[in-house]
């Protein structure tokens, strides 16, 4: 289907949005990492959390709090397609992600801004920052080990703050998403940090009556090591 997509260019751009929506999905992946993966390698974005108002109150959100605490970096582990972070004002950035082709798009978008840095997963070589962020990513690591190997990365890589923004409870998994209660995670394991602030999305889903193109499932989650 992907060979067929690039032969046909007029209709490339619906073409690949039908690819990565309805097709990768349903797939069978042997990791969840190997979804995002193809999903990228095929043309997909971060989705509709990184885009238009959802991102735009990420933004707000996290602006705000970097501007307050008067941050200097910031790590993020899950960057995607960069999207999001156009509309970041963060005086220092570095973006993980397992996709190559995620971190090749989000080098070409950034390549003019010296602030701004991006490696894959595999090259992370324990840097530090005051501030990580987890944006739209913890309910899409569908095993065990690969959230509890992130939540060690996400928390220990940061000196001060830890930003989540996620949903916060436990759901069977449904193909490339398992809603996690990560808290009780970090209670658990990281005891010397505590919740201080939680900001509820602007525009919650509430169920199958709403659009989840629209709304999201995630609030926002501040921790602190105290």
């Amino acid at each position: 289907m992907k060979n067929l997509i690039k032969k046909i260019p007029f209709i490339s751009t619906i073409a690949r949005k039908f690819y990565y929506t309805y097709i990768v999905p349903y797939k069978r992946f042997a990791k969840s990492e190997d979804y995002w993966k193809e999903r990228y390698k095929s043309g997909g974005t971060s989705g509709p959390g990184s885009y238009y108002h959802l991102a735009e109150f990420k933004a707000e959100v996290i602006n705000a709090f970097v501007k307050e605490k008067e941050i200097k970096s910031v790590i993020e582990f899950g960057c995607g397609d960069g999207n999001q972070l156009l509309l970041a004002e963060y005086p220092g950035y570095i973006g993980f992600d397992v996709s190559p082709d995620a971190i090749l798009q989000c080098e070409k978008l950034f390549a003019m801004d010296k602030t701004k840095s991006f490696k894959l997963i595999s090259e992370f070589s324990s840097e530090t920052a005051p501030l990580t962020l987890s944006l739209d990513v913890i309910y899409h690591l569908l095993e065990d080990s690969v959230f509890h190997a992130y939540m060690e990365r996400l928390f220990d890589s940061s000196i001060k703050y830890v930003i989540i923004y996620s949903s916060n409870t436990n759901r069977p998994a449904s193909f490339h998403v398992k809603q996690r209660k990560f808290s009780t995670w970090i209670d658990k394991n990281r005891t010397a940090w505590k919740l201080v602030k939680k900001v509820p999305n602007k525009y919650p889903y509430r169920g199958v009556n709403d659009n989840e193109n629209e709304k999201s499932i995630a609030d926002f989650y501040i921790y602190a090591i105290l």
